[in-house]
């Protein structure tokens, strides 16, 4: 009677996959331990935490488990039966890895929020627990306490790896290689793993005299190389038969002399004559070479560039303006001054100075008796650079925030003449280090048509802007900075004002501490940035003891924009808030739809032009102050 061979049935394992990085290796795990010995192999269970989630998904660990992977705790269809106790009772052991910091503390407290410490409170199974974490982390007090306390309990805890981590650190912390963990599996049941297969260090020979030899391989029978080289070093066969050594050497012995190229015996090559053509038409002598004309069109930047300026024409005079002759070519000189003179000329013209001719308007003068010539007394005038430009040149290429258009100005406004308006407009840069800063939106084309509005109406203008690219106005004093620091420094300076518009979108934070160096980029997290609050100008200008007669405040909004403008106008104590929903294109476009909360009222005004809004709030601004004045 033949009885049926007994099934070896291979360990159970409940795999727990906690969150952290390494939880890639726990896949390779699965495979190793599905693999076994051979003749034996595991069964794996996956349950996968909310933070393993995020670093391999309940698919991959599916596939290679070949069973179902459990990753929420109120699944009612398994829980009708209670599948968290299940899971624990059916497993021959428990293992959980990676094991963050956070894990084991809640293992060691008995706290059981999820699927995963919930079945480790209800199982009756041994556990063992991976760790894989920070060096600072697994050396804390308290981590070293719950490992101490997790084995006394009669868990088994293994210990961490040293070496490089994901977050740049160096240490103990560092999830052992999947294989090892394997043989620490396969130890509690008494399975023997052989160790991890290495690849054969194949090491020169150096000869009596320090040179290398290359190893001959071994017998192509005998080699036990597998994969794709293998596989065509069978199909190929050698070009060349193997040779031993000493027949190498015995073949470079019945050389004759002379036959290994000795470089000695190599025939001598003339050398090439040289005799260049000075005559031809390549050769220049010196002062007559000069550039080709520009043939390419893209190449001629002020035809392409309507910014860029068309070459200047060079013109070096050397007339004698006084009487119109031109000087008649002198001798070459005896004197030695004069020598150390023309050689002086000579180094000014190659040093590439030019020499202005003088204005045909300026009238012309007779030289004094015994004088020189005009011409020989004229200096070359210095050429102008970029630090000499005046400022509107400067301006011609930046924006403007009235469009090329003028104000139409009506009698029945008002005006402003005689009064002082202070104007704040764009963004404020809060510096981080050298390179990077925190700012806003703001292209301050809403504060400058304010300021180009009351200098309309006569208004003595004082503009305090932050960094934009917009012309100043017309009759408007413009001073420039960066910070919400020295926007409050110059606002203060500026007092006393009769009214105060404060459109400028100033940050309302900046950092707490500059860094002179660029910050480098790390591989771990990125730096805390810590933050510290601005001075709040519009609310100090409002409690000063200069306060202006008419102190009017912006407020940039994307919900309920009437609401928080009623609100920050008592806040602020301003007198006026002017308030806008910038959740669209408004901050850098052209059209603006503002409401002017008073006290007593809003005015809503339609989509206009930016220039149209500062008017329109340029005439109120007037009309009140000369109704004030009136009374």
């Amino acid at each position: 009677m033949s009885t049926a061979p007994q099934t070896v049935v291979g360990p159970r394992i409940l795999l727990v996959v906690g969150g952290g990085i390494a939880a890639y290796k726990s896949c390779e795990l699965v495979r190793l331990i599905r693999k076994g010995t051979g003749e034996v192999g595991g069964d794996v269970t996956c349950v996968l935490t909310r933070g393993g989630q995020q670093f391999v998904t309940p698919m991959s660990l599916a596939a290679l488990s070949e069973n179902q992977v459990y990753t929420n705790l109120w699944d009612l269809k398994n829980e009708a039966e209670m599948g968290h106790i299940q899971l624990s009772r059916e497993a021959d052991l428990v293992v959980v890895c990676p094991a963050t910091a956070d894990f084991m503390a809640k293992m060691a407290a008995g706290i059981a929020d999820d699927l995963a410490t919930t079945l480790l409170l209800a199982t009756d199974k041994p556990v063992m627990v991976v760790p894989a974490m920070n060096v600072r982390m697994w050396e804390h007090e308290t981590t070293q306490r719950n490992v101490g306390f997790l084995r006394s309990a009669g868990v088994t805890v293994l210990d961490p790896d040293e070496g490089p981590m994901a977050c740049g650190e160096f240490g103990y912390g560092r999830l052992p290689e999947p294989h090892a963990i394997w043989r620490e599996i396969a130890a509690h049941f008494g399975i023997e793993v052989p160790e991890e297969a290495r690849p054969p260090r194949r090491e020169a020979a150096n000869d009596a005299h320090g040179e290398l030899e290359a190893l001959e391989p071994e017998d192509e029978s005998a080699s036990t190389s597998g994969g794709l080289g293998g596989l065509i070093s069978r199909i190929i066969p050698r070009s060349t038969p193997k040779r031993s050594a000493e027949e190498i050497e015995a073949e470079y012995a019945e050389l004759e002399p002379g036959e290994e190229g000795d470089p000695d015996e190599l025939p001598e090559e003339d050398a090439p004559e040289f005799n260049p053509d000075f005559g031809g038409p390549l050769l220049a002598k010196k002062g007559g070479a000069s550039a080709a004309p520009p043939i390419d069109p893209d190449a001629i930047n002020h035809e392409v560039n309507a910014r860029q300026s068309p070459p200047e024409e060079l013109g070096s005079s050397h007339e004698d303006e006084s009487d119109g002759e031109a000087e008649p070519e002198r001798d070459e000189p005896t004197d030695p001054d004069d020598e150390n003179k023309t050689a002086g000329d000579e180094g000014e013209k190659e040093a590439g100075e030019e020499v202005e001719a003088k204005d045909a308007s300026e009238p012309e003068s007779e030289p004094a008796p015994g004088s020189e010539p005009a011409a020989r007394q004229a200096k070359p005038a210095p050429k102008k650079s970029a630090s000499s430009i005046a400022a509107p040149e400067l301006e011609e290429d930046m924006g403007d925030a009235l469009g090329g258009e003028e104000f139409e100005i009506s009698a029945e406004w008002g005006n402003l003449e005689g009064r002082h308006v202070l104007v704040t407009a764009g963004p404020t840069w809060e510096a981080i280090d050298p390179v990077r800063y925190i700012a806003n939106r703001s292209s301050g084309k809403q504060g400058f048509a304010v300021a180009a509005a009351a200098a309309a109406l006569g208004a003595r203008v004082t503009l305090v802007s932050g960094p934009v690219a917009l012309k100043t106005p017309p009759g408007v004093d413009r001073i420039d900075v960066e910070s919400a620091a020295e926007m409050n420094q110059a606002v203060r300076e500026a007092l006393p004002a009769d009214v105060a518009i404060m459109v400028a979108a100033v940050a309302d934070w900046r950092p707490r501490q500059y860094q002179p160096n660029k910050m480098k980029k790390r591989s771990s997290a990125p730096p805390a940035l810590m933050l510290t609050e601005n001075p709040d100008i519009l609310a100090n200008l409002a409690a000063s003891d200069k306060r202006p007669e008419l102190v009017v405040g912006f407020a940039a909004e994307t919900e309920e924009v009437i609401h928080n403008a009623k609100l920050k106008r008592k806040r602020k104590a301003a007198d006026w808030i002017v308030a806008n929903d910038v959740s669209g294109d408004v901050m850098g476009g052209n059209q603006n739809r503002v409401h002017i909360v008073s006290e007593d009222r809003v005015d809503s005004l339609d989509e206009m032009p930016k220039a149209a809004v500062a008017m329109a709030l340029a005439q109120r601004i007037a009309q009140v102050l000369s109704k004030e004045a009136a009374e």
